[in-house]
């Protein structure tokens, strides 16, 4: 079975899913970037990603398009072993989406002070 795997201190969470999106809120901004990925090989591969405005650091490339209220474009790096994703209390947490559902960070992980750094990769 693919799945996801997601790591942070002493905590191991499997996510029974091949394809999820990640989302959050730009901490200058407050504009929502998300990213939609697969399970594939034992990596995760970045199919496309989505940001609903732009500024500070955050333009969208020049192929992207701009359609349903964000631009939509395929990032040039698209495969990873992990992703590290440092967590601050100053923002809104990370999103894993699947199935037409968000779930907070904080759901898998635990508060920000428990787990600052959560690393997502695929299941071995």
């Amino acid at each position: 079975m693919t799945a996801l795997c997601l790591a942070a201190a002493a905590l191991s969470v499997v996510v029974p899913v091949q394809a999820f999106t990640l989302a959050w809120t730009h901490s200058i901004e407050k504009i929502r970037w998300e990213e939609d990925y697969r399970v594939v090989g034992g990596r995760l591969q970045l199919e496309e990603a989505r940001i609903r405005g732009s500024g500070a650091g955050m333009e969208p490339p020049d192929d992207a398009v701009f359609r349903q209220g964000a631009w939509h474009y395929r990032p040039a790096v698209s495969s990873f072993a992990s992703i590290d994703l440092a967590r601050s209390g100053y923002v809104a947490d990370y999103q894993l989406c699947w199935d037409g559902r968000c779930h907070s960070m904080s759901e898998f992980a635990g508060s920000v002070e428990q787990a600052p750094v959560v690393t997502l990769s695929s299941c071995p």
